[in-house]
């Protein structure tokens, strides 16, 4: 008997030391897994039944991000940074909810939150045949591609059609070769509920982001509303809290290292399946300019936000989004670098290369692959500096600007096609959300920021060389004294422009290419004139991807028939499950980090770091911790309430506010990061370093209950 239960000890035990997988599994691949093999003590149709209710139909793609349901009326948990834009937009000095945070104690104090949608999958169906069936042997490699994005275009607008109230979407599941077509309820009025101050949600700031041990309170509540008959209405006060058909239940009693865990969400892209062509683009161009320009545009937006409450208000969205972007853009720069990924993969496509050679059927089937990718990618890096330029200025990435006027201008050319010939943000099924994008963004407007990055842009644009100068900046810059000539087109463009105001960029989208001409708004005489190399440059990306769509979809059948074995699509931001367990890791020699961090080590990094903006925790926090204030929500090992927690699942951008379930699919915790050795998970993964970083429940419900006494939320959500 002893020496059974010595075996059964030693099996749960290697049970637990099992490392976690790489792979983000979409829907159609869940039935080909072992669950109970791999740690689950639920039954697959549990986990996703098409044909009755499961975990999936609790799980929400919220605008990039994932979000669940844990109430019966339609309450929805995600992230903080998640839901930061909608914070961030209610948030004025009169009422700082960054600052003091919100909660809504009755259900009609529920702000809206207007960019935000919540869609729940309904269905999905493979149509790859349908897709490639417009493709034939004699197209150009341009006329490709258009004809695939005209027949996804015609597709998803017949489904719609045929289910009022519902968003298709065709995604690519492995490039250039299979295609699914996925339909969505869409839920489009949204309310904040609850969000804990900033100093809570995003305690530790941009010095601990993608950082471990982490002590961020990475979470808030939002709310789905719809009409009384139960259709998917825009929000209006007569709506009425939506019923999901799934939610989860928060679960008071946490996990433990060791214990396994699994994720569903909406992971954004990943590129594992791509060629060292890729890598080192990514490596030697895409990435250095990015973080270039992103550093600079944080550092002026930083010190103009040092001038007072409103301005930092109106700046704080873009500086969220710009710091996340950097650092994580940052690590995989790093993690390319020392982990020498593009030579590694370089390796493994010789060894591919000899394997095609050595029969002579592969080698005519596959002969130009590795010929046919680097033609693609050094015309990629001859238009790189042109198209980088060229791109960040008319991108309402950096500047909402001339961001906003170019699309106006683009408008008015789309919009006089067909509707399936149509860029997507100009198509009908699309043209609502893309004037509220814009036009709501004009809430953060702040013209100091405005003509300082604009200046930069034109100014990077001006300084290409003559043979890739883009024609309308040349033009600006003129003779002689290019910064002088460039500031006194902004000083004057700034003063006469009329697009500061929602209601004209509104009219103005709708407006004809003639009708535009004749405005003489300065922005808008600029968008026109970058229009033709614009254009250029947008033929030249359906080229290149006419071009790589079929190369990598052979790339990725020969590494099959070389490996003999069926791959993961890369993450496109449709759902997918990942599993794996709560566990540290060794990111340095003789440094071992622990997979908990705890309310004390808020207190910790408070006390060391006075008067530090990013790690002020809010008083009323200090005081609980002193006075061991855990209610229910203590680790039992740790004796403390536990903050975040790290494990060895596979998540990329996109699993922000993905639901932590334990093995009988309790919801435990709320990923929102990875360490900084796991950015590089876009790229390659690896189980020795590997983590991605949640938010413990019990940090959440202790945040509710003590911190903030929301007694209704959590009755609602059923916690005693």
């Amino acid at each position: 008997m002893k020496h059974i239960l010595t075996v059964v000890v030693l099996l749960i035990t290697l049970v637990a030391m099992l490392p976690g997988e790489e792979g983000m599994y979409p829907l159609s691949e869940i039935h080909k897994l072992d669950l109970k093999e791999r740690g689950f003590e639920i039954e697959p149709a549990e986990l996703y039944n098409p044909s009755g209710v499961s975990l999936v139909d609790g799980i929400i793609n919220l605008g990039g991000c994932t979000a669940s349901f844990i109430s019966p009326d339609g309450l929805i948990l995600t992230n903080y940074h998640c839901a930061f834009g909608a914070i961030q937009s209610l948030t004025s000095t009169e009422n700082d909810y960054l600052r003091d945070g919100f909660y809504a104690n009755a259900a009609v104090g529920e702000l809206p939150a207007p960019r935000y949608t919540a869609r729940l999958i309904e269905s999905y169906r493979d149509v790859s045949r349908q897709v490639l069936s417009v493709v034939s042997g004699r197209m150009g490699h341009a006329e490709r591609s258009k004809a695939i994005e005209e027949k996804i275009k015609r597709m998803v607008v017949d489904v719609e059609k045929a289910n009022p109230g519902r968003r298709a979407e065709i995604a690519e599941m492995f490039r250039g070769k299979t295609y699914v077509l996925f339909v969505y309820a869409n839920i489009k009025d949204v309310r904040l509920v609850y969000a804990p101050p900033r100093a809570i949600g995003e305690f530790g700031g941009e010095v601990d982001n993608w950082a471990w041990p982490r002590h961020t309170g990475d979470f808030a509540l939002l709310r789905a509303y719809v009409a009384p008959d139960g259709s998917f209405a825009d929000h209006s006060p007569r709506n009425v809290p939506y019923r999901p058909r799934k939610y989860f239940q928060v679960s008071t009693a946490g996990v433990q290292e060791g214990d396994f865990v699994f994720a569903l969400g909406y992971p954004g892209s990943t590129h594992r399946h791509k060629s060292s062509h890729y890598l080192a683009w990514e490596e030697e161009v895409s990435l250095p300019a990015a973080v270039d320009l992103g550093r600079w545009i944080i550092a002026l937006k930083e010190k103009m936000s040092e001038t007072g409450r409103e301005t930092a208000i109106k700046l704080a969205a873009s500086l969220q989004s710009l710091w996340n972007y950097v650092k994580r853009s940052e690590g995989q720069l790093k993690g390319l670098k020392n982990l020498k990924l593009a030579e590694r993969r370089r390796e493994q496509e010789a060894e591919l290369q000899r394997f095609i050679n050595a029969d002579p059927k592969r080698k005519k089937k596959y002969g130009d692959l590795f010929a046919g990718l680097d033609r693609a990618y050094a015309d990629m890096r001859r238009r790189a500096p042109r198209d980088t330029a060229l791109d960040n200025l008319v991108s309402r990435r950096y500047s909402m600007i001339m961001g906003n006027a170019f699309a106006i201008c683009e408008a008015s050319v789309e919009r006089a096609k067909k509707d399936t010939q149509r860029e997507a943000a100009f198509m009908d099924r699309n043209f609502e959300r893309t004037e509220k994008q814009m036009t709501l963004a004009l809430r953060n407007y702040y013209e100091p920021a405005e003509k300082a990055v604009l200046g930069e842009l034109l100014r990077r644009a001006a300084a290409l060389p003559e043979g890739e100068a883009i024609a309308a900046v040349r033009d600006l810059a003129g003779q002689g004294d290019h910064e002088k000539n460039l500031a006194e087109f902004l000083e004057k463009a700034f003063a006469r422009t009329q697009l500061k105001d929602p209601a004209v960029v509104s009219a103005w989208l709708r407006k004809t290419n003639l009708e535009l001409r004749a405005l003489d708004d300065p922005f808008i005489l600029l968008g026109l004139a970058l229009y033709p190399d614009y254009r250029e440059m947008r033929e030249a990306g359906k080229r290149e991807k006419g071009l790589l769509d079929p190369l990598l979809a052979q790339l990725v059948d020969a590494k099959k028939e070389q490996q003999g074995t069926e791959f993961i699509p890369d993450a496109n931001s449709t759902l997918r499950l990942t599993y794996g367990r709560v566990r540290g890791y060794s990111p340095a020699d003789a440094v071992h980090m622990q997979p908990f961090t705890t309310l004390g080590g808020i207190v910790e990094k408070t006390v060391a770091n006075p008067g530090a903006e990013n790690f002020s925790a809010p008083q009323r926090l200090l005081d609980l911790s002193a006075a061991k204030a855990h209610g229910a929500y203590a680790h039992p090992a740790l004796g403390d309430v536990p903050v975040a927690m790290l494990y060895d699942m596979d998540t990329t951008g996109g699993n922000s506010g993905s639901p932590v379930f334990n093995a009988r699919g309790e919801l435990i915790g709320l990923n929102f990061d990875r360490v900084y050795e796991a950015t590089i998970n876009d790229f390659a993964w690896d189980p020795s370093y590997s983590r991605s970083i949640g938010v413990d429940a019990r940090f959440i419900l202790w945040s509710l209950d003590q911190f903030s006494n929301a007694k209704r939320l959590l009755q609602e959500m059923g916690v005693k």
